[in-house]
């Protein structure tokens, strides 16, 4: 699974983590994120996430 990056502040979302604080559990993709998770960091909505490019 992809990871994705917040535009904003850089936090990565990294699906084999999870959001533990999001109550996101590991092995969720960031397409099954529900459409109100915000970036964990600053609050960015799922719009300001790009895939990351390690």
């Amino acid at each position: 699974m992809k990871k994705y990056e917040c535009e904003l502040c850089g936090y990565i979302y990294d699906p084999a983590v999870g959001d533990d604080d999001g109550g996101i559990a590991p092995g969720t993709s960031f397409e099954a994120l529900p459409e109100d998770w915000v970036c964990p960091l600053c609050g960015a909505g799922k719009e300001d996430f790009v895939v990351y490019e390690d």
